[in-house]
């Protein structure tokens, strides 16, 4: 008898700890991406400790062992610290996240939401708790954002009564919290900041920094707006929910499958039993979000002398509704007052050629019109350089324009005045988005070559 006791207390202990080690598994993967340090792969397990990371193209979607999700976009860092669940005890559960870089959404599980007090998801300024929800974080080095899709969340930056060490969320004076209730809008913290501030600005959002696929789900209004997160079709192995996967908790199926909580089947005369229909439930998938409307233009360029007599000159800078201008040969640059500029401190950004302009200039002869065929710039943001290369044409002469430089604090371009290739321009944008120069170049003998990019991420 006390062998069986001990053998079914085993059993039992070993069934409150059987999600200790794994987290969750891997249930959609695309592009660059790695799991504790190897190259992510479908159903792959994920365990505490683990390191989750996506290059630019890559995305990972983990499915908790509490049916939960944790979802990474491209160019984000992340890691499991703790994921423990005890069903039956939930003052055991420990949950902690970290996120260093990029943008991840967590949507918790039945565990979290039975013992919010010990879930935590950590940022390097700020800790984050949950109200048993469903939010989307961005952050750098020195600032994060949070937007809550459902539920809650109470958002604290790091101080002596907030470690980033602690365990489930940080509550006082220094904290805030945000609900899914305040349409469009998000917390910020920055490094040294006391307390979060409660932002308006949808550019600043999250989804902004790295777009979610049309697969992500779709953040619910109200709890009866969409399915819950145990509900969530993320499983690329099935095309639909079952019957079981829908039906409420403790509700059986007997018949050989029929739902015995449909009617009775119908009997006439003569007497014929036809077995009830049972439809399988549909899922409604959501419509995608709407578009964005395109990001206002930030920096502008045009000459600031005439060009067959008339100058081209866009109002921006003619009513002077910007920043200082920079002038590198015939052409001007600026920003415009008030804008966005969040300037990452990791990675390389390639961007691409969005419009142009270009005029060559020989000895005695009038400026002709040229067309900038190619064009590449590339932005490191650890030490804060760029490289640029353009191929121009005008008529049948060709000309290949290179030129290097850095990027101040300030996301101002520039390079040597005595470079071959003069380059000046502007960084915007919250995540960098828009980048722009004007330059000079003189590589050619007897010829100057001179005109305006814009570029796009």
């Amino acid at each position: 008898m006390l062998r069986n006791y001990t053998i079914g207390a085993t059993l039992l202990l070993s069934a409150s700890l059987a999600f200790a080690a794994e987290a969750g598994r891997v249930v959609f993967v695309t592009g660059q991406t790695q799991v504790g340090g190897r190259a992510a792969v479908l159903d792959a397990a994920v365990q505490e400790g683990d390191d989750l990371t996506t290059g630019a193209d890559g995305y990972i979607y983990v499915k908790t062992v509490d049916s939960g999700f944790l979802i990474l976009r491209p160019n984000s860092k992340a890691r499991v610290v703790a994921y423990q669940i005890d069903q039956r005890n939930p003052g055991n559960t420990r949950v902690k996240l970290e996120l260093s870089q990029g943008v991840a959404r967590a949507i918790s599980g039945h565990g979290v939401k039975q013992a919010r007090q010990n879930f935590r998801f950590n940022t390097p300024v700020a800790a984050i708790g949950v109200r048993g929800t469903d939010f989307v974080v961005y952050t750098d080095s020195q600032t994060s954002r949070v937007q809550v899709m459902s539920g809650g969340v109470v958002m604290s930056p790091f101080s002596d009564s907030c470690v980033a060490s602690g365990v489930g969320p940080c509550e006082g004076r220094a904290s805030r919290e945000l609900f899914a209730g305040q349409a469009g809008l998000l917390l910020q913290v920055q490094r040294g900041q006391q307390t979060p501030q409660l932002l308006n600005n949808p550019a600043l959002a999250p989804d902004q920094s790295e777009k979610p696929r049309a697969d992500e789900p779709v953040g619910k209004v109200t709890q009866a707006a969409v399915l819950a997160p145990a509900q969530v079709n993320l499983d690329p192995r099935r095309s639909d929910l079952s019957l079981d996967a829908l039906r409420p908790a403790g509700q059986s199926t007997g018949n050989n499958g029929v739902d015995s909580a449909l009617p009775p089947p119908v009997v006439v005369t003569p007497p014929v039993v036809e077995p009830p229909v049972v439809t399988p439930p549909v899922v409604v998938e959501p419509p995608p979000p709407a578009p964005l409307p395109p990001k206002a233009q930030e920096v502008f360029w045009g000459r600031w002398t005439s060009v067959a007599g008339a100058a081209v000159m866009p109002a921006a800078i003619k009513n002077n509704n910007v920043e200082t201008p920079i002038f590198v040969g015939d052409y001007a640059i600026a920003r415009s007052n008030g804008a966005t500029l969040v300037m990452p401190t990791e990675g390389t950004v390639a961007f691409n050629l969005a419009n142009s302009e270009a005029y060559v200039q020989k000895p005695g002869a009038a400026q002709m019109r040229a067309v900038v065929d190619t064009g590449k710039l590339s932005i490191n943001f650890v030490d804060r350089s760029f490289t640029t290369d353009l191929g121009i044409s005008s008529g049948a002469d060709k000309y290949d324009i290179s030129g290097r430089g850095v990027v101040d604090y300030k996301g101002v371009m520039s390079n040597s005045a005595s470079s071959a290739t003069q380059i000046r321009g502007f960084l915007s944008g919250p995540n960098v988005e828009e980048a722009a120069y004007i330059f000079k170049n003189t590589t050619y003998p007897n010829t100057t070559v001179i005109g305006a990019t814009s570029w796009k991420r």
